[in-house]
């Protein structure tokens, strides 16, 4: 029987199966037709539709010779067809009841309320839109609601189910249209054994539709088992696809791809980089039949995958469709030790320096490294790598050769990220010349030499790995520490001979000061940190809570300038300090320290404070922190949490601060309250919250006054080392000192 041409899929649906042709062969379909039909589909269901009309065939509903078809999908427009159908039915019936009762709906949409005039109380004004009215986004029911003050008029009204019985006509009729469809498909023969495979993944799901269908009369859940199950029927289909897409991954034969031996002008090419016609004869390098491109073809186990062309003007292109592997993958097979290069012409350079164990990757180097990693599946850039899996996790180490440019430099972090940062080295390309350093592998083979090349592979280094390093990256550091050229390798003096003896100031450190209260902390830290300016020139950044600024301010000038600040009671007979000494001190202030002030009600958290701290080093260069209290800080914590385990965490943050920025930090903190004190010194253990603070701190220090007489000078202050890890700058001990209490400086005793 001669074909006959086929009606359009609507005529299809709406005119019953009695319409079916018994054979049908078109070429094209009213695609316009399904696509204005699916935009009007429930939301729930139109999502995945439109998804598939924005694939590469949708747009027809037959064709005399197509690729593979998605049946799967098909299946699914023919589905959602019939329940847009189903739809139009049931708001048409919707429609002509409220015609019936006035209410005249012309322009309206699923789900979304819209304002008319009332049809029984016509509002005080023709233009007046006082009835609120609504169709449910299923079609199912519509509500209306007056909203005029004399009227008040509401109701509801649903649609009758009597179309429901239309509907598995229309699904017998679907059927039909089916199986006329395989016999289509088996007269164009095409691969059947792939057709039967979707064929049998569109019956299931027809059929676990029907099921579902039959189960329920609930509209919403209908619809969401019809979605559920092409769900399932969509894995089902991917599985199958993917079945499918292994088995384009073919070898190609030598015969087609038309290659032939390099030509001596090629050969001439190779030459200029110093790779030998050995190498070349070894690796299989051709050239294509129009004599215009260098052909390397990629092999696995001796047989062609995919073949990567170059021509003289330097432009790639590789076989369309076919597996991505690396270049040389056979040389690599079983190896311990592989070289990863950018290039075909950096393998066989590496080849001439005696390292066959060398792929080269397929697509070049990215621009720039990704933000993170995808999966296997979405690896699309990288994707040869997965291909090779099998080779490279036999190898333990992987040296990676790649450009010393940027992409090149992209490309090898990219490579440890997916083989493993611990067993991957880098090479470190040598200089070409006097200013230049060499690219790639063939730059240094053709400038100088083969020798140098195995060097370079010779002095590859570890890859880094952030947190993990050797003594080897630190040796300048410790080399500046032997030979003293720092200049604090012995510690800073602290202004005191007695105190030197037992404690001397390191960058990079932390000293815990605690005291019990009015024994003078504050006034002692301020009165070391003036010194240590006097005498090195460090600026500091103070964080004093107790202090008024104005305060802090006195006491620093009184310790500079060596004279009151004020004419009052503590002065005594001393001369107040001149307003030229005053100035001259507001300049030191300016220069020497910066202020940490939380302006808000509520209190600072330690890493608030060290945020500002750090951009005091780097605005302008401070080399000590001072932090004055620890109890005038927010230590809100977790209920999970100890007070010990908070102090560790706060501490370690500190310790972490000083070490990153070399920068000394004086952390002050109070006793707890002391049972049955005798007016000695306490210890650091008595300290208010945790033994971490004599634990994690680099020096212990407990500042203790005299207060009675029969024990010595009122003005004896008892500075108590109890704590120094370094050996090199001081031990544990004691020194005392002397306090002014006019201009609050400390000095030694004798």
């Amino acid at each position: 029987m001669p074909p006959v041409g086929c009606r359009p899929f609507q005529a299809l649906l709406m005119s019953g199966s009695k319409y079916l042709p018994l054979r049908c062969f078109v070429a094209a379909a009213p695609a316009p037709l399904l696509l204005h039909r699916l935009l009007h589909l429930p939301t729930r269901t139109s999502a995945y539709f439109n998804y598939r009309l924005r694939s590469k065939h949708s747009r027809h509903l037959f064709c005399s010779r197509q690729p593979r078809r998605d049946m799967a999908a098909d299946c699914a427009v023919e589905v959602a067809v019939l329940q847009d159908d189903f739809l139009t039915k049931r708001l048409q019936d919707l429609q002509s009841k409220l015609e019936a009762i006035g209410i005249m709906c012309n322009d309206w949409k699923l789900g979304v309320g819209f304002s008319m005039p009332c049809p029984k109380c016509k509002g005080r004004h023709p233009m007046d839109k006082n009835l609120f009215f609504c169709i449910q986004n299923t079609g199912k029911f519509a509500t209306w609601k007056c909203l005029g003050s004399d009227c008040g008029w509401a109701g509801k009204i649903e649609a009758t189910g009597e179309f429901m019985e239309s509907y598995p006509l229309q699904k017998q009729a679907t059927g039909e249209f089916m199986e006329q469809y395989a016999i289509r498909k088996q007269a164009t023969g095409e691969d059947m054994g792939h057709y039967s495979k979707i064929k049998q993944a569109t019956g299931e799901v027809m059929e676990h539709y029907a099921k579902r269908k039959q189960a329920t009369g609930e509209d919403m859940e209908h619809y969401s088992k019809i979605k559920q199950a092409t769900g399932e029927v969509m894995e089902h289909y991917a599985k199958i696809k993917q079945a499918s897409k292994s088995e384009d991954c073919k070898i190609i034969a030598e015969s087609q791809l038309n290659l032939e031996p390099l030509s001596g002008e090629f050969i001439k090419f190779f030459e200029e980089r110093r790779i030998s016609e050995e190498t070349l004869r070894r690796n299989g390098v051709l050239q294509n039949c129009t004599k215009t491109a260098i052909a390397f073809p990629y092999r696995r186990d001796g047989e062609i995958i995919s073949c990567k062309y170059r021509s003289v003007p330097k432009k790639f292109w590789q076989e369309k469709d076919k597996e991505r592997i690396l270049y040389g993958l056979d040389d690599i097979k079983n190896a311990s030790e592989i070289i990863i290069v950018e290039g075909e012409i950096d393998k066989l350079s590496m080849e001439e320096a005696g390292y066959c164990n060398c792929v080269s990757v397929p697509d070049g180097a990215p621009p720039s490294v990704s933000e993170n990693i995808p999966t296997e599946e979405k690896d699309t850039k990288f994707q040869f790598l997965w291909n090779c899996k099998a080779y490279l996790e036999k190898a333990s180490r992987i040296i990676l050769a790649t450009d010393a440019d940027a992409p090149g430099q992209a490309l090898a972090e990219e490579l440890a990220r997916r083989l493993g940062r611990e067993r991957c080295l880098r090479v470190k390309w040598p200089k070409k010349d006097a200013t230049e350093v060499c690219k790639d592998a063939n730059e240094v083979l053709m400038n100088l030499g083969p020798d140098a090349l195995q060097k370079v592979i010779e002095n590859a280094e570890f890859y880094p790995i952030r947190g993990l390093f050797q003594f080897g990256n630190f040796f300048h550091e410790i080399d500046a520490y032997y030979h003293q050229h720092l200049g604090y390798e012995l510690g800073v003096s602290t202004g005191w001979r007695a105190v030197d003896e037992y404690y001397k100031v390191v960058p990079g450190e932390l000293t815990v000061i605690t005291g019990v209260p009015n024994s003078g902390k504050s006034e002692w830290i301020d009165a070391l940190i003036c010194n240590i300016n006097k005498s090195d020139e460090w600026k500091f950044v103070l964080c004093s809570m107790e202090n008024k600024v104005r305060e802090h301010a006195r006491k620093l000038l009184e310790k500079h300038i060596k004279k009151p600040f004020l004419n009052a009671r503590y002065c005594g007979s001393a001369e107040r300090m001149s307003i030229a000494e005053f100035e001259k001190g507001k300049e030191w202030l300016f220069d020497a320290f910066c202020l940490i002030r939380c302006e808000v009600d509520s209190l600072p958290s330690i890493q608030w404070v060290l945020e500002r701290a750090k951009g005091a080093v780097h605005r302008s260069g401070v080399r000590g922190l001072v932090i004055d209290p620890y109890n005038e800080l927010d230590h809100q914590r977790d209920s999970s949490q100890s007070e010990t385990e908070y102090v560790s965490k706060m501490l370690t943050k500190i310790k972490r601060f000083a070490q990153h920025h070399s920068c000394h930090v004086w952390f002050v903190a109070h006793p707890r309250q002391l049972q049955n004190w005798k007016g000695g010194p306490p210890n650091l253990y008595d300290i208010s919250g945790s033994a971490h603070f004599i634990n994690k701190c680099d020096n212990g220090i407990v500042i203790h006054r005299n207060r009675d007489e029969k024990a010595g000078p009122l003005d004896a202050v008892q500075v108590c080392v109890l704590k120094v890890r370094n050996k090199v700058i001081g031990k544990i001990g004691q020194a005392f000192l002397s306090y002014d209490r006019t201009t609050g400086e400390y000095k030694d005793l004798d």
